[in-house]
């Protein structure tokens, strides 16, 4: 079962200094149909005016990733990092038993578009983390580059993604104009795929920057890009 979530039709904010697009009900967005897809509770794409942000604010009991698209965000949190977030990193935060953090836009000049995504722990009231990586870009032209998995996947031996407390993982993908790309999904396994710049082609869909489609009962994703995309992909209990 394929479910098309389409960019336009995604709940809408503009505050003059952010610019928000809400893939599931977020803030003042209610969709009783678009709560949350499995663990994944929210992907927001914002876009932050230059010397603003998002200022000092509380979260408990979710994992929170970013990724930024263009531009660089300004991280602090009450754990005591102080990071600048540039493009091809991603940085994830366990707010576990409690946190604070705030996200500026240091540029005077240029905003920063980047995607925030939430998703459920597995457990509640862990001790919060952090953690933030750059990812090169040839690790993921025309493959699935792992950024993301749970504490015990077997690939955190070789030191690559960063650590998700949930029973998921996040992968990054580039297809250059003309270039297919598939993926199996096990049994019982759920799909999220996100388009992040550029257009693909699952089938007889057709998927735009900001596009979302979820797949359930699928035993494989196949997909080809006209122009060129960049894409993330959750796999999800």
């Amino acid at each position: 079962m394929k479910k098309l979530r389409r960019a336009a039709e995604r709940g809408f904010a503009d505050h003059g200094w952010l610019k928000t697009f809400h893939t599931f009900s977020f803030a003042e967005y209610r969709d009783p149909q678009q709560v949350h897809f499995r663990a994944l509770r929210v992907m927001n794409e914002d876009w932050v005016a230059p010397g603003q942000g998002f200022g000092e604010h509380p979260h408990h009991d979710m994992e929170i990733v970013t990724y930024v698209l263009e531009g660089q965000l300004e991280h602090r949190d009450s754990m005591g990092h102080g990071e600048i977030l540039k493009p091809g990193e991603f940085q994830r935060m366990s707010a576990g038993s409690g946190i604070t953090h705030s996200e500026f836009n240091p540029s005077s000049s240029e905003p920063v578009h980047l995607y925030q995504i939430w998703l459920f722990p597995a457990v509640k009231g862990l001790k919060p983390s952090y953690e933030q990586r750059p990812f090169p870009e040839s690790g993921r032209q025309g493959q699935w580059q792992l950024v993301a998995a749970p504490p015990d996947d077997r690939n955190h031996a070789h030191g690559k993604p960063l650590t998700i407390q949930q029973d998921a993982r996040i992968y990054l993908a580039n297809l250059a104009a003309g270039e297919s790309l598939g993926r199996p999904i096990a049994t019982g396994r759920h799909v999220w795929l996100q388009v992040l710049r550029g257009d693909v082609e699952v089938e007889d869909l057709a998927l735009q920057a900001g596009d979302g489609l979820a797949l359930s009962d699928e035993s494989d994703l196949q997909l080809s890009s006209r122009s060129g995309a960049e894409l993330m992909l959750f796999d999800l209990a």
